[in-house]
């Protein structure tokens, strides 16, 4: 698979889809009413939702001038309970040619001075941010480019990307298959899952330290883990997988932050997490023994006499984090 290092045709790459483990072979290039194009329901022509710092990610990832990232439209994973369902699932966003999408991201890292470039979902766009990534990296050379990613990554993808990534933000949502196969419709993520985030630790390592705010990082791991209501034996049995697979000093954030968007037919996601069910898990992730973990507190972000979540962004707005 070639990926391209300039600005040029992707079709050759969309014509026959490989990008995410769904391996649909779907012909994106081919546009007309009817047509099926794959599971991420995205053609050839990238869709993009906001370009903008954010400050809600780890502080490592923010720093003080905030992460630069890229939310992109469509997702190869469409998740039930998706906190951006408004982009993954609901069709929002606005297509850019790449001339376009690469004035926007150079304007953002000029005017804000982000940390670094954030790609968000962009399993199903691969080639178009190694496009961005190598114009981006002769004008802004220490600006590290990451990748934030689902887990359910091919390795395949992932290889191609070892001269573009520097940081890797992946998750690992589900150690339960059957949960992975009701949620997210692929009862094999988490073996394609741990098989990317072993792929991301082999190209970079852990997340450089030290971690703060003060000193971001450049290079590196952290993997993302988010606590879903009625569901503490999934997570549980997540650490306990990611700890025994890559050991206590894998840096991991433990999240909390989830906040029913959709109606759902299980009554389990239509509402938030208990302290208790927090506690369990983060009482497990400290007896496992991980060094390096960032915590998200539930008291700390979601006042439970709102309808939204602080957090909960909202993409029909300019400033979809407020």
């Amino acid at each position: 698979m070639l990926f391209l290092n300039q600005e040029t045709d992707f079709a050759d790459i969309y014509k026959s889809c490989v990008l995410c483990p769904r391996a649909c072979r779907v012909d994106r290039t081919v546009t007309r009413e009817g047509k099926a194009k794959g599971f991420c329901g995205e053609t050839d022509r990238v869709r993009v939702a906001h370009v903008g710092p954010h400050f809600g990610e780890e502080p490592p990832i923010t720093g003080i001038r905030g992460s630069g990232t890229v939310f992109f439209s469509g997702c190869s994973l469409k998740c039930k309970f998706c906190q951006n369902h408004q982009i993954s699932l609901g069709g929002v966003g606005e297509t850019l040619d790449f001339h376009r999408l690469v004035e926007k991201i150079r304007q953002m890292i000029i005017n804000y001075g982000v940390h670094n470039l954030n790609f968000v979902s962009p399993d199903h766009f691969i080639p178009h941010t190694t496009g961005v990534a190598s114009h981006l990296k002769k004008e802004h050379p220490g600006l590290p480019i990451l990748y934030n990613f689902s887990g359910y990554q091919s390795v395949r993808v992932l290889k191609n990307l070892e001269k573009y990534a520097d940081i890797y933000l992946p998750d690992f949502k589900y150690s339960d298959t059957a949960l992975a196969r009701r949620l997210s419709r692929c009862t094999d993520y988490p073996e394609k899952a741990i098989d990317a985030i072993s792929e991301m630790v082999r190209q970079k390592g852990f997340l450089d330290g030290p971690v703060s705010e003060n000193a971001p990082a450049t290079q590196g791991v952290l993997v993302r883990h988010l606590i879903l209501p009625g569901a503490v034996e999934n997570s549980i049995n997540a650490l306990t997988t990611l700890f025994m697979e890559f050991g206590a000093d894998l840096p991991i954030s433990l999240m909390s932050q989830y906040h029913p968007v959709m109606h759902h037919e299980d009554p389990e996601l239509n509402r938030t997490i208990t302290d208790q069910e927090f506690l369990e898990v983060h009482d497990h992730a400290t007896q496992l023994g991980f060094k390096h973990m960032f915590v998200q507190f539930p008291e700390n972000y979601q006042d439970c006499s709102r309808d939204r979540a602080v957090f909960l962004p909202d993409f029909k707005n300019r400033q979809p984090f407020g």
